[in-house]
């Protein structure tokens, strides 16, 4: 009750998904001032450690009338905490009589499952049929009311989507999941307000959209842009070498590659040798620029290996 001191779910039996956005953007409101990290003073944290203790509680009395009278409540606290706690987003859509039939059912039967409740749901969004990220998408959440709902929707969906576009491409995942991290961490430690995080979230989501796709663009492969990736890693190849240049050895890596892998290699130190001599001549035949070359192999040798299964298999 503290933590919602402010916000009025008097209404929350009848309220529908904006009761329960409406809540969990309250939650959020919920941080630290400024220069402060302590993660007492994280509303989110704080009400899901507060809601699984009462959910403890309210198991042990649970058939008590007194008890009973707050089933209803406690249903609704539940359904606050799994949005704001789930992780993974579902692509099962909902039409809106159905997303309102699923909370009845939460508060109604005090049924809390992360398969009922779900974010889109208590912002009352329809998930998009062609990529979550398109730019008519991006403007209904920027649009939303529940601004800091909405900031934990486009984090959740950016670092859903960067675990699955960028699963096997290190140097993009590692970029993007940088990227995302700072940019929450400033917002957290109150460095930047909502709107400009949002903004900044949206623009990442479009950046995020063009690297997802520049592979097609540069006329690679799915494996061949993740070696380019690798070797573009390097500021001083990317002003020695031409784009062309850079392509051809993404080209021949994966070629060569694929073709030498064998399933236990990278735990038999002597292919993983024999592997590294022939990217390093293959670097060394294009001039990739020998201040970086170590580090271009180690880090081209760690990308085979994200791809070693799917090669072998």
């Amino acid at each position: 009750h503290g933590m919602l001191h402010g916000f009025d779910y008097a209404c929350f039996k009848t309220g529908g998904h904006k009761v329960l956005a409406g809540a969990a953007n309250h939650i959020l409101s919920l941080r630290p001032p400024p220069g402060q990290k302590d993660a007492k003073l994280d509303g989110k944290k704080r009400f899901a450690d507060t809601t699984l203790a009462l959910s403890k509680a309210f198991s042990l009395c649970c058939t008590l009338d007194e008890a009973k009278a707050l089933r209803d409540e406690v249903a609704f606290m539940q359904a606050v905490k799994v949005i704001l706690t789930k992780r993974d987003i579902s692509a099962q859509k909902k039409t809106d009589e159905q997303r309102e039939a699923a909370i009845r059912q939460i508060i109604s039967q005090a049924v809390v499952s992360d398969r009922v409740v779900d974010i889109f749901d208590a912002v009352g969004l329809e998930k998009p049929n062609i990529g979550l990220l398109d730019d008519e998408f991006l403007a209904q959440v920027r649009n939303l009311p529940e601004r800091n709902l909405a900031v934990e929707l486009l984090e959740r969906l950016l670092e859903g989507e960067i675990k699955s576009k960028f699963a096997s491409n290190l140097v993009q995942q590692k970029k993007f999941s940088d990227m995302l991290g700072s940019v929450i961490t400033r917002y957290q430690n109150r460095s930047i307000e909502t709107a400009q995080v949002m903004e900044e979230l949206v623009e990442m989501a479009k950046r995020f959209r063009e690297a997802a796709h520049r592979g097609e663009a540069l006329g690679l492969t799915n494996d061949e842009i993740r070696f380019y990736d690798a070797l573009a890693n390097n500021e001083s190849a990317v002003r020695e070498l031409t784009d062309e240049t850079l392509k051809k050895i993404a080209h021949e890596l994966t070629e060569n590659l694929r073709k030498n892998m064998t399933v236990d290699w990278s735990r038999r130190e002597s292919v993983r040798a024999s592997l590294r001599l022939m990217v390093r001549r293959i670097l060394r035949k294009y001039k990739y620029p020998p201040d970086m070359a170590d580090s271009a192999v180690e880090l081209v040798l760690m990308q085979a290996e994200t791809l070693g299964e799917e090669w072998t298999n």
